[in-house]
């Protein structure tokens, strides 16, 4: 008999720590800041309502009603739609390979907290010699024999170990008595670092920064294109997450209300992150005379920004480095509750079609995922590779597969009958406009996003030297054809379990 959610708080703790990352750190403070401030807001806030919320509900209602992950939701329309589910499943597999190394510097840098509370080691108000000692460095993508940092490749294996843990013990014995606890701590030390955050000299300049308008970009349809863009992939929507988790629901789960807690527990996280991100670098920006990229848009917020701030909250050492302690659990356990919603994406699918016991088969996906981590661990691949990978992941296979999803299931599931299904015992109902959305304006879209993020790879390799050419072909084409080619091999094995015909 197949598992099932034990309670609905568990199930929305699990969905919101899925969608909630490091990336809502500084994908969407940043998104917001070059894209109009203010101004992005609306935008990003109508992509909320008209693209996030008709997916979250389609994503769990189907996972609900085929009862399976991505593959059988997929195969549920047509035998030959089988592929894409498999592709869709090998999205998060790729990503966790990598992510499990950012998730790892935040380990390390917890470690390094503690060293600085006690007196071991004063790093936090100058953290660039440590971040450099943790990263390396390599000239380039290609440079594979730069060296591979000891201190994330021994974390990351701690970091595997937990993702199979938690994983291997199901639904309601692991992911779920684990989000119960750390998905409102996690929202308990966000909004207490963003409170703190405020009380910064400068944090003024860095709120302003980032929400005066600029309406002058509101007509621009590239802004509409990241609101769009943002909102996909910061809900984990297309990657056969929310489908297996709602695979999981029982029968009578309020699904539309548990789509909206979902998608607003973590825009909420968004915009808690960029009122913590930026007034701290308000701050940096008064006390250090920098600019607000100066630390960079990316990681760099994270592991260089913040602990200067830390630094500057007390002149006491053991109270920076306990501040630095659970700013960096704070970011582990965003990466933790998220990676093992993708663990458990590839899981379910796999459970679906093949007979095997979940414990053998998590502990084989953890060691596959491990050997992947460790080609990241490299100075080359964390510095060079990552990057490229997670471009073309995100903007060609998870907007490409998400554009697939909801095309399909629209139209040969049909959305009516997903609607009433939806609707049957939850508190409020929606009406024929979701229908409408998922039918038209959300795949012209997507559509769009796609079109654009190709035809900008497209246009970067332009700009890039002989070496920058060659590594995006390698590590992205490639990385995109060894997902596919992957795919096919799940996708010709045959059923070993009656999933596919229930």
């Amino acid at each position: 008999m197949r598992e099932v959610w034990q309670s609905r708080k568990g199930f929305i703790f699990a969905a919101a720590g899925a969608a909630i990352g490091l990336g809502n750190l500084w994908r969407f403070p940043f998104q917001a800041y070059k894209n109009g401030g203010g101004a992005f807001l609306l935008p990003y806030f109508v992509a909320l309502i008209t693209c996030a919320i008709p997916l979250m509900i389609m994503e769990y209602a189907y996972g609900r009603q085929i009862r399976g992950g991505a593959v059988k939701a997929f195969t549920n329309l047509k035998k030959k739609f089988e592929i894409f589910g498999w592709i869709q499943v090998m999205i998060p597999i790729v990503v966790m390979t990598y992510y499990s190394t950012i998730i790892s510097v935040s380990l390390v840098f917890m470690l390094y907290s503690l060293g600085h509370a006690f007196g071991i080691v004063n790093w936090l108000s100058d953290p660039g010699p440590v971040m450099g000692m943790v990263t390396g460095s390599a000239e380039n993508a290609l440079d594979l024999g730069a060296g591979i940092s000891i201190y994330i490749l021994i974390a990351v294996i701690f970091v595997w170990l937990a993702n199979w843990l938690i994983v291997k013990k199901g639904i309601s014995g692991g992911i779920e008595k684990m989000s119960k606890i750390f998905t409102p701590m996690l929202m308990i030390m966000m909004v207490v670092f963003m409170v703190n955050a405020v009380r910064l000299n400068g944090s003024a300049i860095g709120l302003e920064a980032l929400f005066k308008p600029d309406f002058s970009k509101i007509m621009d349809p590239g802004i509409w294109v990241s609101a769009y863009a943002q909102v996909f992939f910061s809900t984990t929507l297309a990657v056969g997450v929310m489908i297996a988790y709602g695979s999981y629901l029982n029968k009578k789960a309020d699904i539309v209300n548990s789509a909206f807690i979902t998608v607003f527990l973590n825009s909420s996280f968004d915009l808690a992150a960029g009122v913590l991100v930026f007034s701290t670098l308000g701050y940096l920006v008064q006390t250090m005379g920098v600019e607000f990229t100066s630390f960079g848009t990316g990681a760099g917020v994270a592991f260089i920004a913040f602990p200067i701030a830390i630094s500057t909250m007390s002149s006491n050492v053991v109270v920076q480095g306990l501040l630095g302690f659970l700013f960096f659990f704070c970011l582990f356990i965003a990466g933790l509750t998220s990676s093992i919603s993708m663990l458990e994406s590839f899981a379910t699918a796999a459970l679906d079609k093949f007979k095997i016991s979940r414990e053998k088969l998590v502990t084989i996906i953890a060691l596959f995922g491990f050997a992947g981590s460790v080609c990241f661990a490299s100075y080359a691949g964390f510095n060079y590779i990552l990057d490229i990978v997670d471009a073309y992941v995100g903007n060609i296979v998870i907007a490409g597969i998400g554009l697939i999803e909801v095309v399909l299931i629209s139209y040969i599931y049909g959305t009516k009958e997903l609607r009433q299904q939806a609707n049957e015992f939850s508190d409020f109902k929606v009406g024929r406009w979701w229908d409408i959305l998922l039918k038209y304006f959300t795949p012209l879209l997507l559509g769009a996003v796609v079109v654009t993020n190709i035809v900008n790879l497209f246009t970067g390799l332009l700009s890039m030297d002989t070496i920058g050419v060659i590594a995006q072909i390698v590590f992205g084409w490639g990385i995109v054809l060894i997902m596919i080619g992957a795919s096919v091999v799940f996708y010709k094995r045959k059923w070993t379990t009656s999933s596919v015909n229930e």
